[in-house]
């Protein structure tokens, strides 16, 4: 018989195998020399096995003795997400990579909007959910040891500090294995090679003891048949909505779980694996499963009443006599376990430094956070603290829940409570309108329901009063845990399942669509949902305030020295190796972010570069105010103040020139937009009122000609914008024909006056000097009345006076002829008078009438006429000049 000496010490030379194996592979993978089965798609596939924990390997076995088939879901969910959704995962994947994910908080986080918040509320969550799972392997172990201590006559066994022990290994075991790296986005070649490996082990385990009891107790495969069909389990009994709801928790778990985020996204080499995993692992599922049905039956069949059916995989070995087997069994279950507390503490630890210590240890350091502290020892201790706290948390859980639960009600509840992150990762994946508000309302829902109505319940304690278990919260029935708003009778893992999800998602889609995301949020949602479509670009960074010494300084801190060094170096090449270090332009602060995000995550790193290159409250600033201020000192001479003079002078300048681009680029896309819709209206309007006389056979005469005027002024309307754009299209080629003669400015003031007020609703009086008039010229007459009528059309239009009057006014100068308008209003504002000229300009789009095209043609008119039209500013309205060469002499 095995003692628990000689147990523990295969258990100690297992782990040491283990970490010899780890320590191997991530040598090899750091020399560059990495066999290519390290990278391979079967290594990724095994690794994936870290689902398949010791729930899978002792409590499938319970699950089937005490549900029937009903364990099967367990490995249908996950089977349905790798064959039916694998091009979710893909993207998922392709997210990862892109981003440099380095969890499922760190994911949620940039999605939407790079907000810690969000990430610590999804890390706390992960943490809670994640505590019952830890328990289930502290009790799985534990039992295991119970089992050899029980055939061990000279045992000592003591259950309490067996939970202790067994806590604090796989804790050490976990810090060994998964805080030697700090870059958490970096490929853990060692933990995975050491996954990959303990899953070959407990599946050779179970296999060995599935055809053990098949062949070797049962006696063949009919005889086996023979047993299932005569036990309880041969009964054919499916709960419809239980499978249901236990297939969804699977495959919402096998997304969320963040120990299967870690194997699936972030260790991922290739994304092309994902294909033969779809197919590979749903296979080693069921290979695992292949022995369960009639390891549970024998199992009821050989072992006494009131033995524990999660331990038949231990215990059937040991009553026959199989200390060997029994051994390999042991192995495949501790196996098991340790895979799953190694990667889940390492995925949570990381969530845990990256998401709550970090934020609060850089708002503590405040302004020395960026340049001052070594941020990698504080990160590297937080995980390490972090891993040891989960373990805790999970000892904590264990003594509270009394360590007697069955394994696969522990890992329900562990599944249901990270299934909440589930719509805030799907509606991120493929909805532009998910919103951070929506997301952290969600999860708050569905995290307050699961905690209410699954686990406070599943504790004990005392820790939900009996009196809420049966008369509800506040003495209400309708709020009791186990029959939420009334419903009763339903089973309590379907109805927690039912009422957190579908709130979750409810208020997840109801408060995304009341709410509008942020600048940054739209952006992280377009690389998100068209992560296929969209190489990842710089998100807005500016390097203005930004000093690469500074964020040299930085990133040796948390990246060490000469990983820091060695990609400054690559940036500076890639800018064209201009200086000692690259220039903090935004591509290159995007690149840092995502190195640092690596490390810290992203929500950590983009609020010390912010620090530093967002104009955040930090002392570079001020040194850099002090060095500008001490080289003016130094270089301080009457000829550098009268460069600088001139250097500002031109400055201002190109500043104006591009303040005007920038206007004129903008009211070009107005102008389009607007084109557009000038075009479409009418033409909607002729053609609705069209279809109407044409398809109405009962229209009278008075409505046919009220359809028909409508028609008409459409059309006109149609007709002018096109006159319009024609018009200037061919002043600006050149390509006018001016149709010289000679006249008098009182004749072609005449005409324009009569045009201009012709018809119009709004009175303007006009005041003349028919003497100051008098004058004779030579132009294209009705080109120059075009442009005479459209300055007296606008003042008629923007006149704002209460009593709208227009003064003309003639005089002649230098052989010039001015004709000015004034009017008496409010005249156009200061910062419009540079840009009404261009063609797309309008002062007040809400009063125009136009596509504001009419001063653009009067400029191109008086252009070609050898004269100008300008703006006369200080005057007491609006007032506009025409210049023309004079032709001679006043008229007679």
């Amino acid at each position: 018989m095995a003692s628990l000496n000689l147990l523990a010490f295969v258990c100690l030379a297992y782990v040491a195998f283990l970490f010899f194996i780890a320590f191997w592979a991530d040598r090899m993978a750091s020399r560059g020399r990495s066999a290519a089965w390290m990278r391979s798609p079967l290594i990724y596939t095994l690794s994936l096995s870290v689902y398949c924990t010791a729930w899978t390997f002792y409590g499938a076995v319970g699950y089937a003795a005490r549900s029937g088939l009903e364990f099967v879901t367990i490995y249908i969910g996950p089977s349905l997400v790798m064959i039916g959704w694998w091009w979710g995962l893909r993207k998922l994947v392709r997210i990862g990579r892109s981003q440099r994910i380095t969890s499922i908080a760190d994911l949620l986080s940039s999605r939407y909007g790079k907000s810690n918040l969000l990430a610590a509320g999804v890390t706390i969550l992960a943490v809670i959910g994640v505590t019952p799972y830890i328990s289930l392997q502290l009790q799985s172990v534990t039992l295991s040891f119970a089992i050899f201590a029980e055939a061990d006559p000279l045992r000592g066994y003591n259950e309490t500090s067996t939970v202790f022990w067994v806590a604090a290994g796989l804790a050490v075991f976990a810090i060994l294995f998964g805080t030697r790296n700090l870059n958490a986005n970096e490929r853990h070649h060692g933990v995975v090679t050491a996954v990959a490996l303990e899953a070959v082990v407990k599946l050779a385990a179970l296999l060995a003891v599935g055809v053990f009891v098949v062949w070797g107790v049962a006696g063949g495969v009919g005889e086996t048949l023979a047993r299932i069909d005569a036990s309880q389990i041969g009964q054919w009994n499916v709960d419809g909505s239980r499978w249901a709801a236990i297939t969804f928790l699977a495959a919402a778990a096998f997304v969320c779980l963040p120990r299967m985020f870690q194997v699936m996204v972030v260790e991922n080499e290739d994304e092309r694996h994902l294909r033969i995993a779809s197919w590979a692992f749903p296979l080693y599922l069921l290979l695992i499963s292949m022995f369960v049905v009639p390891i549970a039956a024998v199992g009821l069949d050989l072992m006494p009443a009131g033995s524990n059916p999660d331990m038949f995989v231990l215990t059937v070995p040991l009553q026959q006599g199989q200390q060997g087997l029994a051994m390999l069994s042991f192995l495949g279950g501790f196996s098991s376990a340790t895979s799953m507390v190694i990667v889940a503490a390492m995925a949570l630890s990381t969530m845990v430094s990256n998401h709550i210590v970090m934020p609060v240890w850089l708002r503590l350091q405040s302004r020395q956070a960026s340049v001052s502290g070594d941020v990698r020892d504080v990160v590297l201790l937080s995980r390490r603290v972090s891993i040891a706290a989960i373990m805790a948390l999970g000892y904590f859980y264990y003594h509270l829940s009394g360590g007697a639960a069955a394994l696969a009600v522990i890992g329900l509840i562990s599944f249901a409570g990270v299934a909440q992150i589930l719509p805030a990762l799907v509606g991120g994946l493929f909805w532009r309108g998910a919103t951070r508000s929506g997301a952290l309302a969600g999860l708050t829902v569905g995290f307050g329901i699961w905690l209410y109505t699954m686990l406070l319940p599943a504790l004990g304690g005392g820790l939900l009063p009996e009196h809420i278990l049966r008369h509800g919260l506040f003495g209400l029935s309708w709020l009791r845990p186990e029959a939420l708003f009334g419903i009763e009778g339903m089973d309590p893992t379907v109805h927690a399942v039912m009422w957190s999800m579908s709130l979750n998602a409810l208020v997840f889609c109801l408060v995304s669509l009341m709410t509008f995301p942020s600048p940054l949020e739209r952006l992280q949602g377009a690389q998100f949902v068209n992560v296929f479509d969209h190489s990842a670009g710089p998100r807005g960074w500016t390097g203005s305030v930004a000093q690469c010494e500074d964020l040299m300084i930085m990133s040796q801190r948390i990246l060490g020295a000469e990983e820091a060094q060695a990609f400054f170096e690559r940036e500076r090449l890639r800018q064209g190796g201009r200086g000692p270090l690259p220039e903090p332009t935004p591509a290159f602060l995007e690149r840092l972010e995502r190195e640092l995000s690596a490390s810290i995550g992203a929500a950590a790193a983009h609020a010390m570069i912010g620090q530093i290159a967002g104009g955040s409250s930090v002392s570079v600033a001020d040194l850099l105010a002090v060095a500008d201020e001490t080289a003016q000192m130094l270089e301080y001479s009457s000829r550098l103040e009268a460069q600088s003079a001139e250097l500002s002078a031109t400055a201002r300048k190109l500043r104006e020139t591009n303040e005007k681009l920038t206007q004129i680029s903008a009211q070009k896309d107005a102008f389009l937009s607007q084109v557009s819709h000038e075009l479409r209206t009418p033409m909607t309007s002729i053609r609705a009122f069209s279809e109407i006389l044409r398809d109405d056979g009962q229209l009278g005469p008075q409505d046919q000609r009220h359809y028909a005027g409508i028609i008409h002024d459409e059309t006109l309307r149609l007709t002018r914008l096109l006159n319009d754009l024609l018009d200037l299209s061919v002043l600006e080629s050149g390509q006018v024909s001016l149709n010289m003669s000679a006249g008098t400015l009182t004749e072609v003031l005449d005409h324009a006056v009569s045009a201009a007020l012709a018809g119009s609703e709004r009175p303007l009086r006009v005041r003349r000097d028919p003497e100051s008039e008098n004058f004779r010229i030579s132009s294209d007459l009705d080109r120059l009345a075009q442009v005479f009528i459209n300055l007296i059309a606008n003042a008629q239009k923007y006149c704002d006076a209460e009593n709208p009057e227009l003064t003309i006014s003639a005089s002649a100068a230098g052989g010039r002829l001015h004709i000015d308008f004034t009017d008496n209003g409010s005249g156009v504002p200061a910062d419009s008078q540079q840009m009404i000229f261009e063609k797309f300009a309008r002062v007040s789009p809400e009063r125009a009438g136009g596509a504001g095209l009419g001063l653009a043609i009067c400029r191109e008119v008086m252009q070609r006429l050898g004269g100008d039209v300008f703006y006369l500013p200080g005057r007491s309205g609006g007032a506009f000049r025409v210049s023309l060469p004079a032709a001679g002499e006043k008229a007679a």
